[in-house]
């Protein structure tokens, strides 16, 4: 496709897409099926404070986890910080977490007025087990939050006996792992509690919003107190909390997408074997689903392998000048944003962060979009010495 360098956008060449080609789910269901779920807002006249179609949502959530509670909030972000809010020990201070993760998750511990002690992950999983947060226990510490990596999952059950063992909860953030199964049970199962988010670049998509899935019924009534301001009964507060609360026209949002999981998946699987047919010859390591248990085969993730001359960073830059809106994998690692934990090593995670890429997914990717990210990514290959070059030449003009 590209037959010179001077061809490439990042040189000044057309680009490849006209419309950008994202990472994100970006599902858009379908718009009858939205509007017969938003119509009845108009007919029960309740908008917000838990009306019938968060209370349906709910229950199908639940049902789809294999859980007996979910609790819908208007935002993954503080259904996080509610959760560490309602489950860490008191007078505990510290959060055990991989470094390698989404972006904020240090922030929401610290929102939740506590401190992050970043652990390393497993190479193969890119997850976190019983071993790597049983080192970073101290008698400070308040809770355990357990990570599920894009695409594939963390030793979850070895997790659950380490909490069993110490006495200090296990939360799980399952935002990239929703509607999987470990050995069949269901993911939402597990841990004292999980978190789903809700946002549109996820695989159920509320425009914004998020969830709780727990077996605890004392633990999922708190949570309804907390996202309403605290308020257990009208003007008696009972908890700290604030308003996280989910809107009903989010709620239809997200009952459209559940209606239209079966196509979703069928979606994604066909974009993750097509890459998986078109990179094969390529110095790189797709990283697979485990196609035994139920996924949502939703990311793409790669891994940089052999000599591509070039490094992950200037690979990415290409690539999005292409309007390819390719990403690094959760770069840079958490540990390395504050001055009282960068000296940390962490060789795992600074290994697979620095090679580990997001390509092009979702709703707005066909199987022809596919071909033309693969016809790149070929092309840099076999113009990497050209392109590093040209690269150099750039910087010193």
């Amino acid at each position: 496709m590209k037959n010179a360098v001077s061809q490439f956008a990042f040189f000044g060449g057309p680009q490849l897409f006209m419309e950008p080609k994202p990472t994100s789910d970006l599902h858009r269901p379908n718009e009858d099926r939205f509007f017969s779920y938003a119509d009845s807002i108009f007919e029960t006249r309740q908008f917000t404070n838990n009306g019938p179609l968060v209370q349906l949502l709910e229950k199908r959530l639940a049902e789809q986890h294999g859980t007996e509670h979910c609790v819908c909030f208007c935002s993954g972000f503080l259904t996080l910080l509610m959760c560490i809010h309602a489950l860490a020990l008191p007078g505990k201070t510290e959060v055990i977490l991989p470094s390698a993760t989404y972006r904020r998750m240090a922030d929401i511990v610290r929102w939740a007025g506590l401190t992050p002690r970043f652990t390393d992950i497993d190479f193969e999983t890119m997850g976190v087990n019983r071993a790597l947060f049983e080192t970073q226990i101290t008698d400070k510490t308040a809770l355990l939050l357990g990570v599920h990596p894009i695409v594939n999952m963390s030793a979850v059950t070895e997790l659950e006996e380490l909490s069993r063992d110490t006495g200090i909860p296990l939360l799980m953030d399952s935002v990239e792992a929703a509607y999987g199964t470990i050995h069949g049970k269901k993911i939402g199962s597990f841990a004292k509690a999980e978190v789903f988010s809700m946002h549109a670049s996820k695989f159920i998509n509320a425009f914004e919003g998020g969830y709780a899935t727990t077996n605890d019924a004392e633990l999922a009534a708190r949570l309804r107190v907390i996202r309403a301001f605290g308020f257990e009964q009208k003007d008696s507060i009972s908890e700290l909390g604030c308003n996280a609360k989910l809107n009903e026209l989010h709620a239809a949002m997200a009952l459209s997408c559940i209606d239209e999981l079966d196509e979703q998946i069928a979606h994604n699987k066909a974009i993750f074997n097509c890459y998986k047919k078109l990179l094969s010859d390529l110095p790189l390591s797709l990283v697979s689903y485990d196609a035994t248990e139920k996924r949502t085969w939703k990311n793409i993730v790669v891994r940089l392998t052999g000599d591509w001359g070039l490094t992950r960073d200037e690979i990415l830059s290409v690539l999005q000048a292409e309007n390819i809106l390719a990403r690094a994998y959760y770069t840079p690692p958490l540990h390395k944003k504050f001055p009282e934990t960068a000296s940390l090593e962490f060789p795992v995670t600074e290994a697979v962060t620095s090679v580990g890429c997001v390509l092009p997914s979702g709703a707005h990717v066909s199987e022809e979009d596919v071909a033309n990210v693969s016809s790149i990514l070929h092309d840099i290959y076999a113009m990497r010495a050209q392109l590093k070059e040209e690269m150099r030449d750039e910087r010193h003009r």
